[in-house]
């Protein structure tokens, strides 16, 4: 699993793609974050779209809001690799209409297949698939604070999240869906990643900033004990 900022690295998200794929080999597999947090209410990134807008500016902007389209939503605040892996032929994208992932090669449909729609990225999401398969996470030039499988790790907490509702649009503009799930909440993860066990990362350096690959079963555990201690700050 790969979450990577290209920005200023001088490479195209194709070629950035064809190698992480030829380094993964004809039986790796290869998935990105294909979230769409926009696609929602009760987000951040929704918060900030609407901020400003009267009442009735509101209410024609949440009836006009497009639909999450597993085959056709894009991806575009997950960053230009996400995207371009999202839309590779053959590409196989989960079924969560805010956080769903994409991934390409021979294990991608087994991986990604049954992502439960109130579930974001706990036990009935790709994130436990991946944890079973003892995936590795790549890190490209970007940190801890958007690493996804930490959240994984909040699920996994002792005492676990509360929860919280979410709403989101679904299948045509209009169809507003609420359910609850976990509240996540990645103001740690930074931290968290700074207090790892050295010996669980391998860090390296591309196009001048920083690269760390790790296995994701050790870190998720260490994660989870990191996180069981902490006062939740909830968005």
């Amino acid at each position: 699993m790969v979450h990577a900022s290209l920005s200023g690295s001088g490479s195209a998200p194709e070629t950035v793609r064809d190698a992480l794929l030829d380094a993964l080999g004809p039986q790796g597999t290869l998935v990105v974050p294909a979230f769409t947090p926009e696609n929602s209410d009760t987000s951040r990134a929704h918060l900030e779209r609407v901020a400003g807008l009267s009442e009735r500016e509101l209410r024609e902007f949440r009836e006009a809001m497009p639909p999450f389209e597993p085959d056709a939503t894009p991806c575009l605040t997950m960053g230009a690799l996400a995207e371009c892996v999202r839309t590779t032929p053959g590409a196989v994208r989960s079924a969560h209409p805010q956080t769903s992932l994409a991934g390409l090669g021979p294990r991608a449909a087994e991986l990604l297949d049954g992502h439960h729609p109130h579930c974001h990225l706990g036990e009935r999401s790709p994130l436990a698939r991946l944890y079973e398969a003892d995936a590795r996470v790549l890190l490209l030039r970007v940190g801890f604070e958007v690493c996804s499988a930490l959240h994984l790790a909040e699920y996994r907490t002792t005492p676990p999240p509360p929860n919280r509702m979410y709403r989101c649009v679904v299948e045509d503009k209009g169809n507003w869906i609420e359910y609850e799930d976990a509240a996540l909440d990645d103001t740690d993860f930074a931290v968290v990643g700074e207090r790892l066990p050295s010996d669980l990362l391998v860090r390296r350096e591309w196009s001048g900033r920083p690269v760390v690959q790790f296995r994701m079963r050790p870190v998720v555990d260490a994660a989870a004990r990191q996180l069981s201690r902490r006062e939740r700050r909830l968005a």
